[in-house]
């Protein structure tokens, strides 16, 4: 018998079942005694938190001891499982977590009592509902659960990232404890892995220098090694954020473990930020500061770079710099032309062409087409009509050195014609393909269809949709890629031609979202038609799609004018013809008056 806090009158004798399986929440087996009128037994579910702070002093029936496998606690004088009883520290952190959790999952609400042998009538007065054992505060069921979520990592992983998120982001003036304290504090128990880490970064954008000692606070965790994939997202967040001088720290707290990942994230933040020399830099000292090796396969991977984003002339100087000691190969001379192309120095590659040839170097396909994707360009900006004239040349230059032409070559023929609406010669040219041993791609017939549409030529443009699933190309018609045909139809006001694709995406299994459906109904509302508008917004409600309804503005060109109907011309009546005949006759007298001519005033 233990006296009970609700009242002299009230007796409680308690059976508690403490499993210690993850802190699970306590459910206590309750007999409750209310003077002669009856018993209650009911079961409560109550956290660990909740059973430490009201500290009855329970002495357990334990029927299965071995399973408990329980000590007692000396401050509370009560058997716990062997997770719960533990040092002050240990309790603070339980204490703590839930802090932690409730950013990221509201708890659960109390749970009623659920009486399993009511012994008394129903006209007697139950047990009041304000005495209830149900905690007002507890561990998310989530974590703590022994029943599986339809997909247990993905959300626990989410979670968890978003309550990473919460400390990362909190302001450090309103908390004493430092960075590494507070995560040691609340999530001493958590499981860090790389997917985690990359979505906790992501929702970062704003956490800065907290980053390095969300950093500092992952590798000193014992069971958690960083290692090469771990690094790169570290170095890519700091990167996006351009605190080079952060991602150098990660990068000399992780030598050893960094490697290719690594090392591409750096150089591709560098190059994207706009800092060639630096990169260049970099490679001269990434072997003796960051451990990096130092090799060709390195070397390529910062000239690739460079040469993407237009940085030619600093990825050459590289080149010849270290000549003598990693002589280059066809692979760079290809991609330091493709370089210069991309910046869009048409000289300067076929200077570049001329010295890797007299060098004995083959000048591959892939310098070929980036040569010609360069004077589509040039032409296209300058005169389109030259564009074919040139286009010729190169493909000459193409035959003579014994290049063949590969769907690329097509890919960029056809791409071009498209742009300046030459659609009827981009088919042609389509067609032709087999003539040199090439069959389109993905990409091919993408830039086809959406030209096809853009030239209202919709019925060819779903053929040409029907003809790239048969060719085996259907998984490249992803959300993306519906998207982008809703767009063209909708801007050359095809609108039930674009709602008949947007339900052939439906049929091939991709959810719309919030981009398409504010697309068609914006498209919708703007031709008049405001109930299939309220249809698409109804149906993306219970797909659940969060769809916020907006003002959109009807185009006056579609606005139904109203008909003015003609008035039918009434018999004159006599006396108005008779007016109207004196009218004509006083105009007609009045004619031959002289009139004064203008400028001619009165003489006085």
């Amino acid at each position: 018998m233990v006296p009970c806090a609700f009242g002299p009158s009230i007796s409680l004798i308690a059976e508690t079942v403490l499993r210690a399986r993850h802190h699970p929440p306590v459910h206590i087996n309750l007999r409750l005694k209310r003077g002669f009128h009856g018993t209650y037994e009911a079961t409560f579910p109550i956290s660990p938190q909740l059973v430490l702070l009201l500290g009855f002093r329970i002495v357990p029936l334990l029927l299965n001891s071995n399973q408990c496998n329980g000590v007692y606690s000396e401050d509370l004088k009560m058997r716990l499982p062997a997770p719960l009883a533990a040092s002050r520290k240990q309790l603070r952190l339980l204490l703590f977590s839930r802090r932690c959790f409730t950013s990221s999952s509201p708890p659960p609400p109390p749970q009623p009592h659920r009486l399993l042998h009511p012994h008394l009538p129903l006209s007697k007065p139950s047990f009041p509902t304000t005495h209830s054992l149900s905690p007002p505060f507890s561990l998310p069921s989530r974590f703590f659960s022994s029943h599986p979520d339809p997909n247990p990592d993905t959300e626990e992983h989410l979670a968890l990232a978003q309550s990473l998120s919460s400390e990362l982001l909190k302001d450090p003036t309103t908390d004493p404890l430092s960075l590494t304290q507070r995560l040691d504090l609340n999530f001493s128990h958590i499981k860090l892995t790389p997917s985690v880490i990359l979505q906790t970064l992501d929702l970062s954008p704003g956490a800065g220098r907290a980053v390095l000692g969300f950093h500092k606070w992952a590798s000193s965790r014992p069971d958690f090694k960083p290692d090469d994939e771990t690094l790169s997202h570290f170095v890519n967040y700091l990167g996006r954020r351009k605190d080079f001088k952060a991602a150098h720290d990660v990068l000399v707290a992780g030598r050893g473990v960094s490697g290719a990942k690594t090392l591409e994230s750096a150089i591709d933040r560098l190059v994207r930020a706009g800092r060639p020399t630096q990169v260049i830099s970099f490679f001269e000292k990434m072997e003796n500061d960051y451990g990096f090796a130092r090799d060709s396969e390195s070397m390529k991977l910062i000239v690739t770079k460079l040469c993407e984003h237009g940085f030619a002339s600093h990825a050459e100087k590289m080149v010849k710099g270290w000549a003598n000691k990693f002589f280059p190969d066809d692979y760079i001379c290809d991609v330091l032309i493709k370089g210069w192309c991309v910046d869009g120095k048409l000289e300067e590659a076929r200077r570049l062409a001329g010295e890797m040839y007299r060098g004995g170097f083959e000048i591959g396909v892939v310098a070929y087409n980036a040569i010609l994707d360069c004077v589509c360009k040039l032409c296209r900006k300058k005169d389109p009509f030259l564009l074919q004239s040139e286009v010729e040349k190169v493909l000459v230059d193409m035959d003579v050195a014994g290049v063949p032409r590969n769907v690329e070559t097509f890919n960029v023929l056809i791409t071009n014609l498209c742009k300046i609406r030459k659609t009827e010669d981009a088919m042609t040219l389509f067609h032709r393909m087999g003539e040199w041993g090439c069959y389109p791609d993905e990409t091919t017939f993408l830039v086809l269809i959406k030209s096809l549409y853009q030239a209202a030529r919709i019925g060819e443009g779903d053929e040409m949709i029907d003809q790239m699933k048969s060719a085996g190309f259907g998984e490249a018609l992803d959300r993306k890629a519906y998207y982008e045909f809703l767009k063209i139809l909708c801007g050359i006001e095809r609108i039930d031609h674009a709602m008949s694709v947007f339900a052939k995406m439906k049929d091939d299994g991709f959810s719309p979202g919030i981009k398409t459906y504010d697309l068609l109904m914006g498209k919708l509302v703007a031709h008049g038609r405001v109930d299939k508008a309220n249809a698409l917004f109804k149906e993306a409600e219970s797909s659940e799609v969060p769809v916020e309804p907006k003002a959109y503005k009807m185009d006056p060109r579609f606005v139904k004018k109203p008909v003015v109907l003609k008035k039918e011309k009434k018999r004159e009546t006599l006396p108005e013809k008779m007016a109207r005949k004196r009218r004509r006759l006083k105009k007609i007298r009045l004619s031959f008056v002289k009139k004064p001519k203008r400028g001619m005033r009165r003489t006085y």
